[in-house]
């Protein structure tokens, strides 16, 4: 038995075959610590620098999962199959369109400090290009997968159904950070109105969506415990949301005529404030039901990540509301959902390094024994003769 355990042992932490697109969860959850960190209403010694770190770790982990999917795409295509064909894995591969913009959206906000402007912007446009293409096309394969091939109940609606939907929105958020760097003229508006008509999809597709995952909490009663924290992911679309509407604010004048350029700058208050409102509703009734589930066993699964990314783009939008506001108090929201999200990402990290390094988390489900069974007198394993 020792020596079997040996031998799994290394396989176990080697092997990708069960490496699935969740695990971008992670860079996207790395990358928000450095971009909402970088964007704080505060000054802090050292804090930029400490941000720029934390981003440059987001993509080396980006540039090593990147490889570690294209050979889990080379060597286990029909586990890779597989993942398109589950109905509680396909909509992960929206994951892979919020990381590459995560990081890409990092490099202009506080990358750009270790590899300057130019290559900050030209990394941003591949990686934004990239995760936008990748965000629509899973905001519309994967719900048509569920409508045709998934065969999913109402009862089984969790808030993992919102993630091919938010990547757009993430596209409306970050797109806006390299419209000062095109052309003067039709190319910075077309961009930053492509932007809006991201964030309106998103949204309206999230509108569709949340009142299956809200009926099914009600109804259904608690998810189950693994799946619990996914409830933070409904802060994605919310808190997303309300830094789209500041960053269009941010960067409306002199490119959208002047009506719509003020237009923007409404917007940012009048959608940002009730929505934020909601989020932190939200963010109430999430942290009730991952408490309870903690007194009821709950241990660490990758979904512990939806702890991260979420909250940071709560972050972020209080941090747009408290730049459009004036208010003290949204910058103290911000600060403070910032410390949950360094506290969250550190426990997650911690947690994710531990069970790489022993194996449990790239190990594949275990395999259900064959139990002997009395049969006309006769003990047989269950299998038919």
């Amino acid at each position: 038995m020792v020596t079997a355990a040996r031998h799994l042992g290394p396989t176990r932490r080697l092997g990708v075959r069960h490496l699935g697109p969740n695990w971008y969860a992670a860079v996207m959850g790395t990358a928000a610590v450095a971009t909402a960190g970088a964007g704080l209403p505060l000054h802090l010694p050292g804090l930029r620098t400490v941000c720029a770190a934390v981003w440059a770790l987001s993509l080396a982990l980006l540039v090593t999962l990147l490889g570690a999917r294209a050979a889990h795409w080379s060597h286990h295509r029909d586990q890779a199959r597989a993942h398109l064909l589950d109905p509680a894995m396909a909509p992960f591969y929206g994951c892979l369109s919020m990381a590459l913009l995560a990081v890409g959206g990092g490099a202009l906000v506080v990358g750009r400090d270790w590899i300057g402007t130019s290559a900050a912007v030209a990394l941003d446009a591949v990686l934004f290009a990239a995760g936008t293409a990748i965000g629509l096309a899973a905001a519309v394969a994967v719900p048509y997968l569920m409508a045709v091939r998934h065969r999913v109940e109402p009862s089984e609606a969790t808030p993992v159904w919102l993630l091919p939907l938010v990547a757009p929105m993430v596209s409306a958020a970050l797109g806006p950070l390299l419209v000062p760097h095109l052309p003067a003229g039709q190319a910075r508006e077309t961009l930053l109105l492509a932007c809006v008509a991201m964030f309106g999809l998103s949204l309206l597709a999230t509108l569709l969506m949340l009142p299956l995952v809200f009926a099914r909490l009600i109804t259904g009663g608690p998810l189950p415990l693994v799946l619990t924290p996914s409830l933070f992911l409904v802060l994605g679309p919310l808190g997303q949301s309300t830094t789209a509407v500041g960053v269009f604010a941010d960067v409306a004048p002199g490119v959208v005529p002047a009506p719509y350029s003020e237009g923007f700058g409404m917007l940012a208050v009048l959608y940002g404030v009730p929505v934020m409102g909601f989020a932190l509703l939200w963010f109430g009734l999430a942290t009730a039901h991952v408490l309870r589930a903690r007194r009821h066993g709950m241990g660490f699964a990758m979904t512990w990540w939806a702890f991260t990314f979420p909250v940071g783009t709560c972050v972020t939008g209080a941090t747009a509301l408290a730049r459009h506001t004036g208010l003290v108090v949204y910058e103290g929201l911000a600060v403070g959902l910032y410390v949950v999200l360094v506290a969250a990402w550190g426990v997650a990290a911690v947690h994710t390094t531990r069970g790489l390094f022993s194996g449990a988390l790239l190990a594949g489900p275990p395999s259900v024994p064959v139990v002997p069974r009395q049969v006309t007198g006769r003990t047989t394993s269950g299998a038919a003769r």
